[in-house]
């Protein structure tokens, strides 16, 4: 008899968000789940990796299910590093990141931790996706996401993934009749117009709120944001591989040479 998947299970908005708990759920449809995930919430920590204090791993309970569940004191990559080092007795056949409560389309992909999860496990040449809801609400609907979710996942498992690629999927806040389908996209060229809120607190000393709006940038209709604005789910491949191969070229065209 073949073995059932083995499914690591993680996000950036901590172990008990809803997000999470309903990604766990479907995983339970697929495959033998495995759960490490922060025991706080760690949304925008990006690819931050603890290496100046202890992290501390603990077994849970959460709800009913027939998952294996740890609460990781650090970050999201620190939660992947540890599951696959630490805790998991064999390499993971997939990797499942959220579901995110809010967007990780478009630029917000750099400074997601539940992205840099996924993009950590595919370092590890483990087959991953993130998942993410554009409602940021705490009591928000998941449940328009479960069907697309395993479809995603199990396709994953099927056709697996190119060698340093990750899927980054987000779901529009839409009720499941209303998601017209899915659509593969790039990623759309936007940015944040950022300003800080700057206040006093009571002793006199000046502190910040980073507050802004996401403008996007890219009139294109293949893009993540025009699926989602028109009622689909947005899947992007993306690669950890920074470099800008174009460029190289015109680099070496330049001359370096001391003067």
């Amino acid at each position: 008899m073949l073995k059932k998947p083995l499914i690591l299970v993680t996000n950036d908005d901590g172990i008990t968000a809803p997000g999470i708990r309903a990604l766990i759920e479907v995983m339970n449809t697929i495959g033998d789940v495995v759960v490490v995930a922060p025991d706080s919430p760690q949304s925008g920590m990006g690819h931050a990796i603890t290496i100046n204090s202890t992290l501390y791993v603990e077994k849970v309970t959460i709800d009913k299910g027939k998952q294996i569940e740890y609460s990781c004191s650090g970050t999201p990559a620190d939660c992947i590093k540890l599951g696959v080092r630490e805790i998991l007795d064999r390499r993971p056949d997939i990797c499942v990141s959220g579901i995110n409560h809010g967007s990780n389309s478009s630029i917000n992909v750099i400074y997601s931790g539940t992205m840099s999860a996924a993009i950590e496990a595919g370092i590890e040449d483990i087959p991953s996706i993130g998942f993410s809801l554009c409602d940021y609400n705490w009591s928000a609907n998941f449940d328009a996401c479960k069907t697309y979710v395993k479809t995603i996942t199990e396709q994953v498992l099927q056709h697996g993934l190119a060698k340093g690629v990750v899927l980054n999927v987000n779901f529009p806040k839409l009720d499941k009749k209303e998601i017209k389908g899915i659509k593969i996209c790039r990623q759309a060229r936007a940015n944040w117009e950022e300003k800080f809120d700057k206040r006093k607190n009571p002793q006199g000393r000046d502190y910040y709120w980073l507050t802004g709006k996401f403008v996007n940038l890219d009139d294109g209709k293949d893009t993540d944001e025009w699926a989602l604005e028109n009622g689909y789910v947005s899947v992007v491949p993306i690669q950890f591989d920074l470099t800008a191969h174009h460029c190289i070229q015109h680099l070496n065209s330049w001359d370096f040479n001391e003067k």
